[in-house]
């Protein structure tokens, strides 16, 4: 039986005000320094209720959350450079909820959900095209992993079917679908409900919405330590001053690690460069996301007509973030054995971010054995389209002290028992 969470949401919703078209219109014609922020810029204050370390979509949703479900509106969100400038600016903004666990299909499933409305809430539109989401199958084996996964999510009533390579051909004509190929494709999971979203609008609407409620956000401060008194946290300290608090949430994503060790803990999560690439506009082509897990590449196109690349994670522990010429290298060539007609297209630039894998391909959510510590970490290249229901999730735990259903299988104490929730099937390429 599907597995269904038990979420507050009684409290009356705060209007968020926008602009009509007209006054746009006029904003646009004034000079950037008159314009209204979206945000506000704080001062520290000496104590609050809640601080959420990491200003991604993450901590900035928690916040948002916190605030408009649970009236919890002292709290800080750190960030130690800009807002999204970390995992939630580097990723390839694909979201969907086709995974391969009961457990996983369910809270993808509700973050979808939650990204369908979202424009509506925050009266900001975070541009979600949902567009269709296919993982190709080059082997047997592959396609056997596709029927599963389609199984599974049909049990929980989410919209994946296995297609045959016409069906394919007739989404993404440009594919190459005959038997002659290096890598034939003998179908796929077309899972009509994905797509892609503005990463950054989704950033700004939910700091602009956490603001309206009297949230601080504050930039460019870095975390240099976490209090901890007879096992529960009393305060953080920063590069601005110290704050007393009794409840810190790690929402740092690759930089997690570095948070844990603050408050001695050690957790098994892995940091790897995950890198993508983007190329010159072209007139839109592809209606769907392509992903093949078997050539380690995925492909989308934007709004705007560039395509979007990305594959596995580097094979090496490391923080570094610069680009590879072995990474553009073989996914050009990945590429093309897909789609040979896109071979005089330009590459414009490519990036990297950090992942912060667990040993399951599962995050890590809610409290820890130090009081007042929670984390939502572990999220490996999956973060970004789990952004919303882990706010709400993390919020009704911080807001009433249980862990909400949908996240308890999430919880770190799931290595020591043996409960893991293997997801490495559904995403360790298919973002």
């Amino acid at each position: 039986m599907r597995s269904k969470a038990s979420f507050s949401n009684d409290k009356p919703q705060k209007k968020i005000s926008g602009y009509s078209a007209a006054s746009l219109f006029y904003q646009g014609l004034k000079p950037q320094s008159s314009w209204k922020k979206n945000w506000t810029e704080p001062d520290l204050k000496k104590q609050y209720d809640v601080v959420i370390i990491g200003g991604g979509i993450h901590g900035l949703a928690t916040a948002y959350y916190l605030a408009s479900r649970h009236g919890i509106t002292n709290v800080a969100v750190i960030e130690k450079s800009y807002i999204g400038g970390g995992g939630s600016g580097r990723n390839t903004a694909i979201a969907r909820s086709n995974y391969l666990t009961p457990e996983g299909v369910a809270f993808y499933d509700r973050s979808v959900k939650l990204y369908e409305n979202l424009s509506t809430e925050l009266n900001f539109n975070i541009m979600f095209a949902q567009m269709g989401h296919l993982t190709l199958a080059h082997n047997d084996s592959s396609l056997r992993t596709m029927r599963w996964r389609a199984e599974v999510n049909k049990v929980q009533g989410v919209d994946s079917e296995v297609i045959g390579p016409d069906e394919i051909k007739e989404l993404v004509p440009m594919m190459d679908t005959s038997a002659q190929t290096r890598y034939p494709i003998l179908g796929a999971l077309y899972h009509p409900p994905g797509g892609t979203i503005r990463h950054d609008a989704v950033v700004w609407g939910y700091a602009r919405g956490a603001s309206l409620y009297g949230i601080d956000i504050i930039q460019n401060t870095e975390v240099t330590g976490i209090d901890v008194e007879h096992g529960r946290v009393t305060g953080v300290r920063t590069s601005k001053g110290d704050i007393k608090t009794g409840t810190a949430v790690n929402c740092t994503a690759g930089w997690s690690p570095l948070i844990n060790q603050m408050v001695g803990i050690d957790m098994p999560v892995v940091v790897s460069p995950l890198q993508a690439a983007v190329t010159e506009p072209v007139k839109p082509f592809l209606s769907s996301v392509v992903v093949s897990g078997s050539l380690h590449v995925y492909v989308s196109q934007t709004s705007r007509g560039e395509l979007v690349f990305g594959a596995s994670m580097d094979p090496f522990a490391q923080y570094s973030m610069r680009g590879s010429l072995d990474f553009i290298e073989g996914l050009a060539k990945n590429v093309l054995t897909l789609m040979p007609g896109l071979s005089k297209m330009r590459l414009m630039r490519q990036w990297s971010g950090l992942c912060d894998m667990t040993p399951d391909y599962s995050p890590i959510m809610g409290p820890t054995e130090i009081e007042g510590y929670h984390v939502d970490i572990g999220w490996g290249t999956y973060g970004f389209k789990a952004g919303p229901v882990s706010g709400e999730a993390m919020a009704e735990l911080i807001a009433h002290g249980r862990m909400p259903e949908i996240i308890a299988p999430f919880g770190v104490e799931r290595f020591a028992d043996g409960r893991l929730v293997g997801e490495k099937g559904a995403a360790s390429v298919g973002h």
